[in-house]
């Protein structure tokens, strides 16, 4: 798995997605009109367009051993231990090793804090595939912004298992306090990964002065 830090997007070199190869086709065959066609990548979409959430599986209330989704298992962290030796020998090398999240199950959390974390495991992938978030400040109605406060997307390569998603403080300083909403996508590689078809569900989480102890029973 590789992850590049300090942009939106992380980008793993190698895979080609069947979309892409499907949209080369499709423009060898397709008649020509005689006008220009854009076989560029559509550009990012700055919403997620009019997915209603509240119908979406919240991942929050996942059960142990009942998958959701695409995912074996999924759960909220204040970070994520890599275990080397997950696969061979103690202290071999492995392109996939399994992560282990830190205080699994957090949903709250202190506004200088790093960084919230999502850790998932899923079937190995045939495919490479992209797993996206955007999260949103919920205003008093719980209503979510109309703009993201941030987003993040890992590109996991096929036949590995393990990721991570890390949604960063503001670059500008602290979180601000509330409840936050955030939205999960996974699209083939390629493809925009923050449209509204792609969603697959929620997770949520909130700012406060006081969050939840380590091993203490989290807030909903």
């Amino acid at each position: 798995m590789s992850r590049f830090t300090g942009k939106p997007s992380r980008t793993m070199p190698g895979g080609i997605s069947a979309g892409l190869v499907l949209l080369g086709a499709v423009s060898l065959i397709a008649p020509d009109f005689g006008s220009a066609r854009d076989l560029m990548t559509p550009k990012e979409q700055s919403n997620t367009g009019d997915a209603d959430s509240t119908k979406l599986p919240s991942f929050n209330q996942q059960k142990q051993g009942v998958p959701q989704s695409i995912f074996v298992s999924i759960q909220m962290a204040r970070g994520f231990q890599e275990e080397w030796d997950s696969f061979g020998r103690k202290g071999w090398y492995t392109q996939d090793p399994r992560l282990k999240p830190i205080d699994p199950g957090t949903t709250v959390f202190a506004p200088d804090a790093p960084a919230v974390y999502i850790v998932f495991e899923v079937a190995p992938l045939e495919d490479p595939a992209q797993f996206s978030a955007q999260w949103f400040l919920l205003d008093k109605d719980d209503k979510p912004a109309a703009e993201p406060a941030g987003k993040d997307t890992l590109e996991v390569p096929g036949h590995e298992r393990y990721g991570y998603l890390e949604l960063k403080k503001p670059a500008s300083g602290n979180w601000t306090k509330g409840s936050y909403l955030v939205k999960l996508f996974i699209t083939p590689l390629g493809q925009q990964p923050f449209h509204a078809a792609n969603q697959v569900g929620t997770m949520q989480f909130k700012i406060t002065d006081q969050p939840v102890a380590s091993g203490a029973p989290t807030q909903k």
